[in-house]
């Protein structure tokens, strides 16, 4: 019974009874638990407003946890805070619960009692007024607020960095946990570690994190940051074989715009990373970096190291983005190929060690054929993959050109590689691929009425925001073919079969109400789902129902 209940809603299982069932209940509990556990975004974020006595509290709750107090601290100590309780009286109150000479525990509560004071006031009207009217804001840092509590209050101005020192100690730390972490799930997959993997980094991500995704793509090559005497950023160097314990992996990076314009420094040393991997005299089997720039230099008489080393690319100067989510979003493409080729457009420009921008096709196109898999970290509980569409836009670009690449090189029977996220979002991290991810953020948001309800009280923009994640989702079915079939006829049955919520949603917004029908099936024509004939029917029914209203023909009334 649970196996067919399990089927019913598609979780994975096995489609008949196994013998022995214990693997594959314990590999459903993980699922279900990792369904309990993820954090959900409620609604959208409202300019001037402070959340209220509830979202104060599941917000002090998930950041308690994330801080380390148990879950006995965690229920009673931030019930108490929300209802005005100081520091002193929680000190007080909860000794039992509090050990008051831990410096630890004692700092972690002071700084639940400024979060929760901070929640309460409205900082961002007066910060936005100053803005405008081009006075002094405060710095603060930026990111998660789960993860770094110093980001409240709000209405302040993100500082910048010091390019010195990024990436930090921490970052370079982080980014070694986060690489083996990468490397482990392939082998789990593929048993065997990839040779080379085509990795997305964004300005702010690192920005936040203070460089741990680019220090993870160094250590994945074995490189580390070089830091001269008076602590800032020299350069990079590489780690011993020895010391590094496996194979050096070629990393082919994609830049986004913002990380070109806020980290040149940064830019100059991947490129020397890579470069000094390329040279570096060890033997190819355990250097895939130099094994790969070996193979274009004999493949292309006339080149230099130099140029074969390339491995950080991305814009040229002033433009941004693939735009590959402008093809998705307006729907003007005939087939994906069109998609890889609007990625490798844009994003072809190399960056070397000296950090100009040069196009170079044929180092790029090299460079994607060998790709094991591709890979971007997500580090925002606010934004999932599914939610902006610039993930697909890069990663899932990427993942296009990869495909491409690989048929130039061995024909139509390549395959598609491997797509991997990051998350880490929450405690030290998990690596998912990509159908993981896009099925979980299905089934914990778009799907979930504590999620699809909330965006619903924002009226017309919530409706557009529950359009767009269906726009996203496709987008990745576009670009990589990795989203399964029940997401869209589940998507289908919940925002649109259902007579009741197709009406809600036409009403608050019509015309992204018909979007989604036209979307789903858009979907349909391109082959991501094929629903049985009676939804099908059903869909396309609904579907005029929405163009109708859009067009002010109501029922009843003449054409």
């Amino acid at each position: 019974m649970i196996r067919e209940q399990a089927q019913s809603i598609d979780l994975s299982v096995p489609a008949h009874q196994a013998a022995e069932p214990t693997a594959w209940i314990e590999q459903l509990q993980n699922q279900l638990l990792e369904l309990e556990y993820a954090l959900i975004p409620e609604g959208l974020h409202v300019m001037g407003q402070a959340p209220t006595r509830e979202q104060r509290l599941g917000t002090l709750k998930v950041m308690a946890d994330a801080m380390g107090l148990t879950a006995a601290q965690n229920a009673t100590l931030m019930e108490a805070l929300v209802d005005g309780a100081s520091e002193a009286q929680l000190s007080a109150q909860f000794s039992t619960e509090l050990n008051a000479s831990d410096k630890a525990q004692a700092e972690t509560l002071r700084q639940l009692v400024r979060s929760n004071r901070l929640l309460g006031e409205d900082h961002e009207m007066q910060g936005l007024m100053r803005a405008l009217d081009g006075r002094y804001l405060q710095p603060a840092p930026g990111g998660d607020l789960i993860r770094n509590a110093n980001v409240l209050p709000t209405g302040r101005n993100l500082h910048g960095l010091d390019p010195f020192r990024m990436p930090s100690a921490f970052a370079v730390r982080d980014g070694m946990r986060q690489a083996d972490k990468l490397l482990a799930r392939y082998q789990q997959d593929h048993q065997a570690l990839p040779e080379t993997v085509a990795m997305v980094l964004w300005g702010t991500d690192n920005l936040k994190t203070e460089g741990s995704p680019m220090a993870q793509a160094l250590a994945l090559m074995g490189a580390a940051p070089r830091f001269d005497s008076y602590g800032r950023l020299a350069g990079a160097q590489l780690i011993p074989l020895a010391e590094l314990g496996r194979p050096r992996i070629d990393v082919v990076i994609t830049l986004s715009g913002i990380f070109r314009d806020l980290l040149p420094m940064q830019i100059r040393l991947l490129a020397e990373a890579a470069f000094l991997a390329a040279n570096a005299d060890e033997p190819v089997e355990q250097n895939f970096v130099r094994q790969h720039a070996l193979a274009y230099l004999a493949e292309h008489e006339g080149s230099t190291m130099e140029c074969a080393a390339l491995r950080v690319f991305g814009n040229t100067e002033g433009a941004y983005g693939a735009n590959v989510n402008h093809l998705i979003d307006s729907s003007c493409w005939e087939n994906e190929n069109e998609l890889g080729d609007a990625f490798t457009q844009r994003k072809g420009f190399a960056y070397g060690r000296e950090g100009r921008p040069v196009r170079n096709t044929s180092v790029l196109q090299s460079a994607l054929a060998s790709v094991s898999l591709t890979y971007q970290n997500l580090d925002s509980v606010e934004l999932g993959v599914t939610s902006i569409d610039t993930y697909f836009d890069t990663l899932g670009g990427i993942s296009r050109a990869v495909l491409q690449a690989k048929h130039q090189r061995d024909g139509n029977a390549a395959e598609a590689p491997p797509v991997f996220i990051g998350d880490q979002t929450q405690g030290d991290g998990v690596v998912r691929s990509l159908t993981e991810q896009v099925a979980l953020e299905t089934r914990s948001r778009m799907l979930n009425p504590k999620w699809h309800e909330s965006m619903l009280q924002h009226g017309y923009e919530g409706v557009r925001q529950i359009e767009a994640h269906l726009t996203n989702t496709m987008g990745w079915s576009a670009t990589t073919g990795q989203v399964q079939p029940w997401v869209y006829q589940q998507l289908a049955q919940t925002f649109v079969l259902d007579p009741a919520m197709r009406e809600r949603m036409a009403q608050l917004n019509p015309t992204a109400s018909a979007k989604v029908a036209n979307r789903l099936l858009e979907a349909t024509r391109r082959q991501y789902w094929q629903p049985d004939a009676e939804t099908m029917s059903a869909l396309l029914r609904a579907g005029e129902e929405l163009e109708d209203r859009l067009e002010g023909i109501q029922e009843g009334l003449p054409a």
